[in-house]
């Protein structure tokens, strides 16, 4: 049986230092049933080969707690780290879940990839796709969607009691927001998006998908909607939305491609899956040239 209902979810948050991407785990105590959020796959570019330290992380971690795995949720497709939720689910059970919108992101980047008509983009890749402000139980946690696009077209967060895990959208205050230069991302649509997370109540704990800390200081895992309304360099509270369009667009044009977006896009797209094996029984991702 779960843990006692609590009113506070528990979290144990694991920082993947070379993506930069925190993986969380939140439940209702020892015992209890758990999701893990944003769960990573480590790649190495150079020689192309996965491994799965960090994804044996939140294994060591769920198994340490006695927990059972409900769900694996995305916060959207992810362009910066490969997505461990297939190899998870097969090792600890639950259900692979993402926002329905993620229909659009396949849509754009099956014809980046000519991925043809074998591949599926009706998000079927998932064992579920929430709906904007769909309600669903995290073991004795009861948590809701919010859609909060910007990023991508197909962000969501995850409200659990005082817990938001909201993916790419705040990064702690002295780092900012996320990039909109994706396709189907958009600065304006991001500020709304950004607004209507720091409407909730002011203790509202807010936990990152990402943190790139200046040296110095440790990765931060969670801030609040206090500490991101009175601080966040980008889109604290004063900051006009024509004032954060117009620097979130000039930033953009100045970032570099993630380093892993190629791989990781052919890969989040199917969740978590590498493509099938070709006849001779290796899987490939396929390199775009002169396409983005």
């Amino acid at each position: 049986m779960d843990a006692a209902v609590a009113t506070v979810p528990q979290v144990e948050s694991l920082f993947d230092p070379v993506t930069c991407t925190f993986t969380h785990v939140v439940h209702a105590g020892a015992g209890s049933g758990c999701a893990i959020v944003d769960p990573v796959l480590d790649f190495d570019p150079k020689s192309g080969r996965t491994s799965r330290v960090s994804a044996q992380r939140v294994v060591d971690a769920v198994e340490r707690l006695s927990l059972r795995v409900e769900w694996i949720l995305e916060t959207h497709a992810h362009a910066d780290h490969l997505s461990a939720a297939r190899w998870l689910r097969e090792r600890l059970g639950g259900r692979i879940g993402i926002g329905a919108s993620i229909r659009a992101v396949q849509s754009v980047f099956a014809q980046v990839f000519n991925l043809g008509p074998e591949f599926a983009t009706d998000g079927s890749q998932f064992d579920h796709l929430f709906e904007p402000g769909e309600a669903f139980r995290i073991g004795a946690l009861e948590a809701v969607v919010m859609h909060v696009p910007g990023h991508t077209p197909a962000d969501c967060a995850y409200r659990v009691g005082d817990a938001v895990f909201l993916g790419d959208t705040l990064f702690p205050p002295d780092v900012g927001t996320a990039r909109c230069d994706f396709p189907g991302g958009d600065a304006a649509t991001l500020y709304r998006s950004i607004r209507a997370l720091l409407e909730l109540p002011a203790q509202t704990r807010l936990f990152m998908c990402h943190d790139y800390p200046p040296d110095g200081r440790a990765p931060c895992p969670v801030t609040t909607v206090a500490a991101q309304r009175t601080g966040n360099i980008h889109v604290r509270d004063g900051i006009a939305a024509s004032a954060f369009v117009e620097m979130r667009e000039r930033r953009d044009a100045t970032l570099a491609m993630p380093v892993l977006i190629l791989p990781a896009i052919q890969v989040n797209i199917r969740a978590g899956d590498l493509p099938p094996p070709e006849d001779n029984g290796v899987r490939y991702l396929k390199l775009p040239v002169d396409r983005l």
